[in-house]
């Protein structure tokens, strides 16, 4: 498979275009005071980094697309100008994504695209599930100068491919978000095997229903789903017969439970108490009608689950319309300590408002995407309880969909759905901290994020108040 990491020959009109991009790209203009010594040490981008948590807020993007803190920059890797390298067109409505390592320190960043039927561009593969179908994954093979040197379909013939998960050896569980005409499975793709029958074969055990994101956990191999179907959405897990985590594993088939506690059947998720720690569970689940066994067997019910993200020992995952306000709740549920807790409800927009796609950063802070009806952004969350605004949309109110991070740590990649605009991000981020990590995983729940978690910024920021926009 070595033609796949080759630089195809590319028309001046996209190498204009892409260039355009770079030139573009946005260095903004207020940040932390650079001399603070809680800001640790220099990164590879000028400068000491900022403490985690203390970016400053995002300034207004001359281009009208992406505000981000200053000394923070973007290009645009991918739009609907830019074809693919085979000139089939860029398939529409990114959503979920992931980034792997590819040869010569290059990025394999997967996309999903969440198209059903009659929308497009359609994702145009020569081995796909249903070919009446118009979703699927597409990959940038993205240099680390953030140039894009490759892209390709990675699978094909699905439907309404939301977000997943990457597996701890190296593949991506590609989600549909359906259960409508013999769809409504996971898919276990391969960057570096693309179009493969493994990428065709829908992983039938893991359930037939409205698959939303997932995290796998390396410790057992436990692969836990979200589901997207309000106004009655549950938790699964997959317990796989096969660990020995390879690729093609998963199809050897497992069982499937939903998460039930053990004093509350059927309890109302937006009913939990913030900070309580719930004891766990699990009921079995027929996968061919997950969502009416996982009701029938008293499971929790969920309004809509979106994001999910397993990390140190934690899985992560958001109620994009839980909670009293239908808001927004965050969730933390740890599997060795058999229990689940609300993690964080949203009471105000400006905290929070519709949370989607989830990651837990190598330093140790939670990041988020809205799905709001406008006013989107990239959030973050600190293990001290602080909220904060890392980017927002400044080109329309489409969602925010897909943060990730390079292998090394130095680019974030996040999407515009809408009209379907792919990003790199770089600028003086935080080094990994596995200290941070863990203490994320278990910190007390903040009882009212409100406007508190802009208060780091707001101090190291006060020689240039006159160019913020506060969340007031």
């Amino acid at each position: 498979m070595s033609e796949l990491w080759t630089p195809r020959n590319m028309d001046r009109r996209r190498f204009l275009r892409l260039g355009a991009a770079s030139a573009g790209a946005l260095l903004v203009a207020c940040s932390v005071d650079e001399g603070d010594p809680s800001n640790g040490g220099g990164g590879g981008n000028g400068g000491p980094r900022p403490a985690p948590g203390a970016f400053g807020r995002p300034l207004e993007d001359s281009g009208g697309l992406l505000d981000l803190p200053r000394r923070f920059q973007y290009r645009i890797l991918s739009d609907p100008d830019t074809p693919l390298a085979s000139g089939a067109p860029n398939p529409g409505h990114p959503d979920g994504m992931a980034a792997f390592e590819g040869p010569g320190g290059a990025t394999l960043l997967m996309r999903n695209h969440e198209l059903e039927d009659d929308e497009g561009p359609r994702v145009e593969g020569e081995n796909p599930f249903d070919s009446d179908a118009a979703g699927g994954t597409t990959v940038l093979v993205v240099h680390p100068d953030r140039r894009v040197t490759d892209s390709y379909v990675s699978s094909s013939g699905t439907d309404s491919n939301c977000a997943g998960a990457a597996t701890p050896w190296g593949t991506w569980l590609t989600c549909e978000e359906t259960d409508s005409d013999e769809h409504g499975y996971v898919f276990e793709i391969d960057p570096a095997d693309p179009e493969s029958d493994l990428s065709r074969s829908p992983l039938r055990d893991m359930g037939r229903f409205a698959h939303e994101a997932g995290g796998v956990d390396p410790e057992t191999g436990i692969v836990y789903l979200t589901e997207d179907n309000g106004p009655q959405s549950f938790l699964y897990r997959f317990l796989p017969d096969d660990t020995s985590g390879r690729p093609g594993s998963l199809a050897e088939g497992g069982s499937l439970q939903a998460l039930a506690l053990a004093d509350d059947e059927g309890v109302d998720g937006s009913g939990l108490e913030q900070g309580r720690a719930y004891q766990e569970s699990w009921v079995d689940v027929d996968p061919e009608v997950a969502n009416d066994s996982a009701a029938g067997a008293g499971a929790v019910r969920f309004t809509r689950l979106e994001g999910a993200w397993f990390s140190d020992g934690v899985l992560w995952f958001n109620d994009t319309n839980g909670g009293a306000e239908g808001l927004g709740q965050t969730f933390r549920y740890r599997p060795a300590a058999e229990s689940l807790e609300l993690f964080y409800e949203s009471s105000e927009e400006g905290a929070m408002k519709a949370p989607d796609n989830a990651h837990v950063t190598a330093w140790g802070d939670f990041f988020f995407v809205e799905d709001w009806r406008d006013d989107n952004r990239v959030m973050g969350l600190t293990p001290d309880g602080k909220v904060y605004e890392f980017a927002a949309n400044r080109l329309n109110d489409s969602e925010l969909t897909g943060p990730c991070f390079s292998p090394d740590g130095r680019t974030m990649f996040v999407c515009f759905q809408d009209p379907g605009i792919t990003f790199a991000i770089w600028g003086p981020f935080p080094g990994p901290s596995a200290a941070r990590r863990a203490r994320l995983a278990i910190a007390a729940p903040p009882f009212d994020l409100g406007l508190t978690g802009l208060a780091i910024a707001d101090v190291r920021q006060s020689h240039c108040n006159h160019r913020k926009r506060w969340l007031m």
